[in-house]
């Protein structure tokens, strides 16, 4: 492992052989300065992964939640190391998921956006969805100009390049507090995340 300037690096976590590294902490006299290496990994783990997607948001709370179970003496080190584990295979699984949902890590946040928490749809729904996401993320292409969060008529037009895109698209399960939820909740991710 190399050594930063201000510590060592943080483990990457889609290369760990989760079960060795079982196997190794249970022999460990360090297991605290273990579970602290592990923590920092997963941490700088998501970090990354919200920076991306701010709908991963329930993995940190996850996270956090075990962590304080552990400081109120609810779980053992042993435990919660488990449980930091079995978490990192989630987070690996994760930072895959765009490639088994065949689309891109933007076209992903869109598509969470437009499905987390609701509404809830079938696998057909699930489709539409994402031939909606390429055309909007296609869509926001044209739109999203240089500047364009100075000026009220660019930032018209990709919220009105938002709302016709889902109203062209979206199937029926959206209702219209959830289409002008969704609506908003995408402007709202293109503006703070998208610079043009």
């Amino acid at each position: 492992m190399k050594i930063a300037e201000d510590g060592p690096a943080p483990l990457d976590l889609s290369q760990i052989d989760f079960e060795a590294l079982s196997r190794r902490f249970e022999k460990s006299k360090t297991k605290n300065t273990d579970l602290e290496v592990l923590k920092a990994a997963i941490r700088a783990q998501l970090d990354k992964l919200i920076r991306i997607n701010r709908t991963r948001t329930d993995y940190l709370d996850k996270f956090e939640e075990l962590i304080e179970t552990y400081n109120r003496g609810s779980r053992s080190i042993e435990e919660l190391f488990e449980e930091l584990l079995k978490l990192s295979r989630s987070l690996n699984e994760e930072q895959t998921r765009h490639v088994r949902e065949k689309l891109t890590e933007e076209e992903l946040t869109i598509f969470d956006l437009l499905t987390r928490p609701d509404p809830a749809l079938t696998e057909e729904e699930k489709v539409e969805v994402k031939k909606v996401v390429r055309q909007l993320h296609e869509r926001l292409q044209d739109v999203l100009v240089l500047d364009w969060r100075k000026k009220a008529s660019s930032r018209a037009s990709v919220l009105t390049a938002i709302k016709d895109t889902l109203d062209e698209g979206l199937p029926r399960a959206y209702t219209p507090e959830i289409y002008d939820k969704k609506c908003a909740s995408l402007f709202e991710h293109v503006y703070e995340a998208v610079s043009a």
